[in-house]
């Protein structure tokens, strides 16, 4: 068992956790530990982090229900910083969204793309309306506009796959899932409620 005393605290007794996503590998958020919250942290499974700016502990979803257990907690080569792998039940950001990380800076992002950043990006959309987007024209014309034009592509992968062409099919694919994704964020549903669903009815392999 690893002494977390050999752990470098900063001045304040704090060390910046990396919350890392499980089944993505994506950044979540940074957050900060103390010696208590880590403590706390190891004995539930769950994160406890210390908040800098109430000056308290908080287990993240003890308010929202958005929990993450954990799967394990690293240290780098000089102990002052840790990575904290999560599985994560409901978006990891305050926002609503499911990383604190979405806003480019600097450089492409399109080389780490994958379904969380896209639910990510739409969930942002929802938010922060951008005039121009298709997303926002969406979320503006409201669940009506959202479900016909789910039921349009629904159409377009039927066609697709019957014509056996599967490139067509993939592409058509691709615009179901993302209509999908608008609905799913349109009425409050993640990603992992999908998951759960899917886990909870046991697939077999014989099936």
């Amino acid at each position: 068992m690893f002494d977390i005393k050999k752990l470098k605290f900063d001045e304040n007794g704090l060390i910046p956790a990396i919350v890392v996503d499980a089944d993505t590998g994506g950044v979540l958020t940074l957050a900060y530990m103390n010696e208590e919250s880590l403590k706390i942290s190891i004995a539930e499974g769950r994160t406890c982090f210390w908040s800098r700016s109430r000056k308290k502990l908080w287990r993240k979803g003890e308010t929202s229900g958005n929990v993450q257990h954990i799967v394990n907690i690293k240290t780098d080569c000089d102990r002052d910083a840790l990575t904290v792998t999560v599985k994560k039940y409901g978006p990891a950001c305050h926002t609503g969204t499911e990383s604190c990380f979405s806003e480019d800076v600097y450089g492409d992002d399109a080389g780490s793309f994958s379904l969380s950043s896209l639910y990510s990006v739409i969930s942002d959309r929802k938010i922060n309306r951008k005039e121009g987007s298709y997303t926002t024209y969406l979320f503006d014309k409201g669940i009506d506009k959202i479900l016909k034009k789910l039921g349009e592509e629904s159409t377009e992968v039927v066609i697709s796959g019957k014509s056996g062409d599967k490139t067509e099919t993939i592409y058509e694919l691709a615009d179901l899932t993302y209509h999908a994704m608008v609905l799913m964020v349109q009425m409050g549903i993640t990603p992992d409620d999908v998951i759960k669903e899917l886990a909870s009815r046991h697939v077999s392999k014989t099936k």
